[in-house]
C-alpha cells in the first residue's frame, strides 16, 4: 500500500510544479504526518524532492528527475500518448489515469489532448459507440454475437458470429470473426450491423491475435470498373474517396476518377450521392441506369 502511495506522490509532484502537505494529505486519504514520513522515505531513496516553507511554499521535485529518467524520445512520447487515446475513445478501463501519470512523466500534461478518437460517424446517436464498444468487450471476453446484417447487394441476413477482430480500414470500422451461419472468416462493416446483441455464450478463441482474417472473397467476374468527373466544387470528397493515383486533374478544373467496386445496388446510391457534380463516363450500362433513376426522381417533383 505505501509503494503504491509514493508512486502516487512522485506522479502528483511530476505534474505539479509544488503541492502542500495538506493537499497531498487530502488527496490520498491520509494524515499529513505519513506525508510527511513518505516524503521523507523518498528522499532517502535519492529522489529529488524538497520542500519550501511560507506563503506560495509547499512540497515540490526537481524538473531533472523527469529529464535524466526519460529513455524515450519525444515522438516516442507522443505516439504512446496518441495510442492511449484511442484506446480512450473505447472506454478502456482507467486509461485517463495512465494518460495523466504518463503526461506527467514526460512533462507534457498541458499537451495530451491534442488527439481526440471518436469511433462513431457525424450525426449518430449514443447506440452506435455503443456498438463499438460492446463488439469490443465481446472480443475481450469471448462473447458470441448476433446481429442483423445488410450486405452490399441490400441482402438482410441474421447472423452469429464469434468475433475476432476489429479493423479500420478504408475510412470505414469493419468486425472479423467466424460467422457460424456460414462457417468460414468473415468481414462485416459496422456501420450496417444492426440490434447487436452480446450473447452469455463464450467461445474458444483458436486464432493468434496476429492472424489477418481475409475479407470475404470477391468474384473477378462480379468487379465493376467506375471512371466518373467530377465538378471542381465536389473535389474535396474525391479526395476523401479515392486514392491519388487513381486521380486524373483536367485543363477546365474537373477531375477523373477511376475505382473498381463489387457490383451491387449500392453502387448507384454511391454515385447519386455525389448530385449533378458527377457524370459517369464509363462503362456505358451504368451511366444508362444512372440517366433512368434520375428521370424516375424528376418524375416524383412534377
Amino acid at each position: 500500500m505505501q509503494i503504491n502511495r509514493l508512486l502516487e506522490i512522485i506522479m502528483i509532484l511530476l505534474n505539479k510544479e509544488t503541492i502542500t502537505a495538506k493537499e497531498l494529505a487530502q488527496h490520498l486519504d491520509v494524515s499529513t504526518r505519513t506525508i510527511y514520513r513518505d516524503i521523507n522515505t523518498l528522499s532517502l531513496s535519492n529522489i529529488p524532492i524538497y520542500t519550501n516553507k511560507g506563503s506560495g511554499g509547499g512540497i515540490s521535485i526537481l524538473p531533472e528527475f523527469t529529464i535524466n529518467k526519460s529513455i524515450l524520445s519525444e515522438k516516442e512520447q507522443c505516439d504512446i500518448i496518441a495510442a492511449l487515446q484511442s484506446l480512450k475513445a473505447a472506454n478502456y478501463c482507467e486509461v485517463d489515469t495512465v494518460i495523466t501519470k504518463l503526461g506527467a512523466i514526460f512533462k507534457s500534461s498541458n499537451n495530451y489532448n491534442w488527439i481526440e478518437v471518436d469511433f462513431s460517424h457525424w450525426g449518430s446517436d449514443s447506440q452506435e459507440k455503443d456498438k463499438f464498444n460492446n463488439l469490443k468487450s465481446a472480443i475481450l471476453t469471448h462473447k458470441v454475437v448476433e446481429f442483423h446484417y445488410v450486405s452490399s447487394y441490400g441482402e438482410k441476413t441474421k447472423r452469429v458470429v464469434e468475433p475476432l477482430k476489429l479493423l479500420f480500414k478504408g475510412q470505414a470500422w469493419y468486425l472479423q470473426g467466424l460467422c457460424r451461419n456460414k462457417q468460414q472468416n468473415r468481414t462485416f462493416r459496422i456501420s450496417r450491423i444492426r440490434n447487436l446483441l452480446v450473447k452469455d455464450e463464450t467461445f474458444e478463441n483458436i486464432y493468434s491475435m496476429d492472424l489477418a482474417i481475409e475479407p470475404t472473397s470477391i468474384d473477378s467476374n462480379n468487379i465493376i470498373t467506375l471512371r466518373l468527373k467530377f465538378d471542381p466544387q465536389i473535389t474535396y470528397r474525391v479526395y476523401d474517396d479515392f486514392d491519388y493515383k487513381n486521380i486524373k486533374y483536367n485543363e477546365d478544373g474537373t477531375v477523373e476518377a477511376t475505382i473498381s467496386f463489387p457490383k451491387g445496388e449500392w453502387v448507384y446510391g454511391y454515385i447519386l450521392s455525389f448530385g449533378h457534380f458527377v457524370q459517369v463516363l464509363e462503362p456505358q450500362d451504368i451511366r444508362d441506369e444512372i440517366k433512368e433513376r434520375l428521370c424516375l426522381a424528376l418524375k416524383v417533383y412534377k
